[in-house]
């Protein structure tokens, strides 16, 4: 299917959707029209939609995967990847049972079906009133596409997406609106952190600065900011980013590294590096991270299913798994002395 690359009437975030798609306007301005009963240009940030029903404490999260299960892109660890990060926020870091919202295509709850809607309805449910001492997590398990992007803001001229259960009818959701969504808002002594286990991954927030780490953990930051002059960054909170791969590389789904069950090796091994230690900083961590993948032998990028997605959305090639997990922020940190915390 041929998918259209088009700004948002409203705000003119890009959008990519199918030809047949009902509307050309963005999340926000489409909850916003509803809600506030219209208005043609984007609104701040803060007037997001109503959130979902539920708790909202001072930690949240969005544990989203997806399985895209009876498709030919069928992923058999994501929903692992949920179960596994659910129990680790509530009995690692304390986060409340409540205020975790969990998107798969086991729940009954058909708003807590992974379709395009429900994820952005779930990513500014997230945002949507966070104050000064909230931490947000975003983890997504599933795939992740690029499309080129034309306004020349990428270095490498590409835009990362996400792929909803429903991306072949619905579209996928673009880096742009997600930076635009959950990382722009962001207030002063507000904390995200985004775990995205996906291929093509590394700036998947848009934030910007990368850090590149080498194989003795030496690093530098690289600014990723957009040469329009564009801000990618917060409205004073905090944005930290851990990705399964470069943006030019695939991510893994396995067996190799958990006997023999299926996960995304990015969530696998970020849990494993805090699990066994190495959670001080947010070096210690991607370090932990990398060695775990580099020392697995076996892994495999979803055998041909993934690589199909990637070539049947990107054009891309075949090749053999490369994986580095990424670590963005919004600003500049010293990995090594930054302590970790959710």
């Amino acid at each position: 299917m041929v998918l259209q690359l088009i700004n948002c009437s409203g705000c003119h975030v890009p959008l990519q959707l199918p030809p047949s798609a009902p509307s050309v306007r963005c999340a926000l301005c489409d909850f916003v029209t509803h809600v506030a009963g219209g208005g043609g240009a984007a609104p701040p940030p803060q007037r997001g939609p109503p959130p979902p029903s539920g708790s909202r404490g001072r930690k949240r999260a969005v544990v989203c995967a997806v399985s895209y299960r009876k498709t030919r892109f069928h992923l058999k660890g994501s929903i692992n990847d949920a179960k596994c990060m659910k129990y680790f926020l509530t009995n690692r870091y304390r986060f409340p049972q409540e205020s975790i919202l969990t998107l798969t295509e086991e729940e009954t709850d058909p708003d807590k079906i992974p379709t395009k809607y429900n994820i952005r309805r779930a990513l500014y449910w997230l945002v949507h009133g966070c104050q000064p001492g909230d931490s947000l997590v975003f983890h997504y398990s599933g795939h992740g596409s690029q499309q080129r992007n034309y306004n020349g803001e990428e270095l490498d001229g590409y835009d990362e997406t996400l792929c909803p259960m429903d991306f072949q009818t619905h579209g996928m959701i673009v880096d742009d609106e997600l930076n635009a969504t959950i990382v722009r808002p962001l207030p002063h002594g507000v904390k995200l952190h985004a775990i995205i286990d996906a291929c093509h991954s590394g700036t998947m927030l848009d934030l910007p600065f990368l850090c590149r780490m080498d194989r003795n953990g030496q690093y530098v930051w690289e600014d990723h900011r957009p040469r329009s002059g564009t801000w990618k960054g917060t409205n004073g909170g905090e944005a930290i980013s851990f990705s399964g791969c470069d943006d030019n590389q695939t991510s893994a789904d396995t067996s190799a590294l958990s006997r023999n069950t299926s996960t995304g090796a990015m969530t696998f091994c970020f849990i494993k590096a805090i699990e066994q230690g190495h959670g001080d900083t947010y070096g210690s961590i991607l370090n932990a991270m990398r060695s775990t993948i580099r020392n697995t032998s076996g892994a495999t990028a979803g055998g041909p299913i993934t690589s199909l997605l990637s070539m049947l959305l990107t054009g891309g090639s075949l090749g053999a798994l490369k994986q580095e997990p990424q670590l963005t922020s919004n600003y500049t940190i010293d990995v090594y002395k930054k302590p970790f915390s959710l």
